[in-house]
């Protein structure tokens, strides 16, 4: 009996060691992170967005669904909100209202939809939009936003009237990225026919079409505190424009990148590009310097990149159906002057965050080993080291 007895006072001791334990764990401070957690999707997301004034972000898969998530620094902390499953093909893009209380989304049905942020209910919908499937939408102001499509047909609406206010037709083929200037009055259309287009939003008229540039343009940018105007293309090319010189680019700078898919302006100077590549890299325009790496989707071409309001994190989405969040806060600080040191040819990127591959000693180090890694586990398969 006293073995017994003993044997249940260590059992006992081992409980209240547990339980102890549990409490200890329980009254912790929750871990807080430079970043928040990455979001992992049910399917690759075409699309995200981050709430103008609020730690929320929205993705739109290929599957058609619409998610809103709240984020947080403090690990544990990321929240599902809302889903939505209104569409019926590939949601393309999503995009809040200026004032944070609707979300546009629009897909390749061909549909628009606006839904509550806070409930995510549908306010409006728009059924067939437009004769092609939709890529791209762009909020204006509190009443009007515009929509580019497959065909190369941009609408711009205004919802007091729940119609369009400017239809236009002058790209030959999908508009991938719209931009607008601060007083709401010029509409910049990127392309992939290589051009940009100017629409007068005021006037309700086509400007003009830039000459084309080699390969797709795929995004377009505001910098320089409107002065300049620069587009990313699928060659891996930044192409620049004076503000009142759209016909013709004033300057250009190749990246060493396989494309540039998006682009997202961080200062007046600096703009974050995705690529085919699954980098993120940070780049200055005039002087046209790559700074180095902010973060990778490694071997998944990266969707899209959002800027959290007070420019401080980055989000992205990629084919490995997580969006991740980055650290720039130190890219404002950044001042590149016009001398150029020489620098040997084919080095490894900078590290510019804490999460980038090879913290700043060998960037490609961290992607040629998973390479490596994926290539012995499929056997036979054929690989290209060229440049």
């Amino acid at each position: 009996m006293a073995a017994a007895g003993a044997v249940c006072s260590a059992g006992d001791d081992d409980d209240d060691e547990e339980e102890a334990a549990a409490e200890e764990e329980a009254g912790r401070e929750p871990r807080r992170r430079d970043t928040p957690e990455d979001i992992l999707l049910e399917a690759a997301a075409n699309a995200i967005a981050l709430h103008p004034a609020r730690a929320v972000l929205a993705a739109g898969d290929v599957d058609g669904d619409v998610y809103l998530y709240s984020y947080s620094c403090v690990e544990g902390e990321n929240r599902e909100l809302w889903s939505s499953g209104h569409h019926l093909n590939s949601c393309r893009d999503v995009a809040f209202s200026l004032d944070g209380q609707r979300l546009f989304t629009v897909s390749k049905d061909k549909s628009i939809h606006i839904l509550t942020v806070e409930e995510g209910r549908m306010e409006t919908r728009f059924s067939k939009a437009h004769s092609s499937a939709l890529n791209c939408v762009l909020p204006i102001n509190d009443h009007v936003f515009a929509t580019g499509d497959d065909g190369g047909s941009l609408k711009v609406w205004d919802l007091r009237k729940g119609a369009t206010v400017l239809e236009a037709r002058q790209h030959e083929e999908y508009i991938s990225a719209m931009a607008v200037d601060s007083n709401g009055k010029l509409l910049l259309t990127a392309s992939g026919d290589g051009t940009l287009g100017v629409f007068n939003i005021k006037r309700r008229r086509f400007e003009l079409l830039s000459e084309p540039q080699n390969g797709d343009l795929t995004s377009v940018v505001l910098l320089k505190r409107g002065k300049k105007v620069a587009c990313g293309s699928s060659e891996g090319t930044i192409y620049l424009f004076n503000w009142d010189g759209f016909g013709a680019t004033s300057d250009r700078f190749a990246l060493r990148a396989e494309s540039i898919d998006c682009m997202v302006p961080i200062t007046e100077n600096i703009v974050c590009t995705g690529s085919l590549d699954g980098v993120i890299r940070a780049v200055n325009v005039l002087p046209n310097r790559v700074l180095g790496c902010v973060g990778q989707h490694t071997g998944e071409p990266i969707e899209q990149l959002a800027v959290a309001p007070g420019g401080q994190l980055l989000a992205s989405c990629a084919h490995d159906q997580k969006v991740k969040f980055w650290d720039i806060s130190s890219l404002a600080s950044i001042v590149v002057d016009d001398y150029r040191k020489k620098k040997k040819k084919g080095g490894p990127l900078k590290a510019l965050s804490s999460k980038a591959a090879g913290s700043g000693e060998d960037f490609f180090a961290d992607l040629r080993e998973e390479a490596e890694v994926a290539q012995e586990a499929a056997a036979g398969s054929d690989s290209d080291d060229s440049d």
